[in-house]
């Protein structure tokens, strides 16, 4: 892991595949198979959190316990999402292990003064790394809970795994300008190579005819 470990860190933020998907998802997907693992390292944990601005609480330096705690809770996550996709139970180990995560750092209500008037905005008191598990966790407990986890897909082309809740049906690919471009050609190439295998073949026989 080393490797994918020192391209992660010097991978900047757009270079994740994927992004914008439940938040659970877009954990996930932080692992494509060809990439290797994009927050195997803190710099690379880093990356992707300034990719999900608005949506964590903000980690200024990300170090080895945020990275081991956001690791724990993207291998429950996936252990339990390949259950719950299928419509299958998920296992007592990442139930339990997303449940802890969640109760490290539970959320309450805090008030607060806005220029706006009083605000109740939601709240955590921990530390950095449980903070920022147990928010993931909770994203992850989201999308276990909602009926369309049934629905979440992976990518068709070959070699992707990354994963997506299609918002319409015919959906297929991750990202279309990408995996779907890439399986088109692919498809073209093939049928154009046989066409011209089939009039290589004709050819031949019509001089063996003649």
């Amino acid at each position: 892991m080393d490797v994918n470990e020192n391209a992660a860190a010097r991978t900047p933020a757009s270079a994740f595949p994927l992004v914008g998907e439940p938040l659970a998802l877009d954990l996930l997907n932080t692992r494509p198979a060809a990439a290797g693992d994009l927050i195997g390292s803190p710099a690379g944990l880093a990356a992707w959190l300034r990719e999900q601005a608005g949506r964590l609480t903000s980690v200024p330096r990300p170090g080895a316990a945020e990275l081991a705690a956001v690791h724990a809770v993207r291998e429950a996550a996936d252990g339990a999402l390949r259950a719950a996709v299928r419509g299958h139970r998920p296992s007592a180990e990442a139930l339990e292990a997303l449940n802890a995560a969640m109760a490290a750092a539970p959320a309450h209500r805090a008030l607060t003064w806005t220029p706006d008037g009083l605000a109740a905005e939601r709240a955590r008191t921990a530390a950095p790394a449980e903070r920022l598990a147990a928010e993931l966790a909770e994203a992850v407990a989201d999308l276990l809970t909602d009926p369309k986890v049934t629905s979440v897909r992976a990518c068709e082309a070959q070699d992707c795994v990354l994963l997506f809740l299609p918002t319409h049906p015919r959906r297929r690919w991750c990202v279309a300008s990408a995996c779907g471009n890439r399986v088109r050609v692919a498809r073209y190439y093939a049928r154009h190579k046989g066409e011209r295998g089939e009039r290589g073949e004709q050819g031949a026989s019509a001089k063996g005819g003649a």
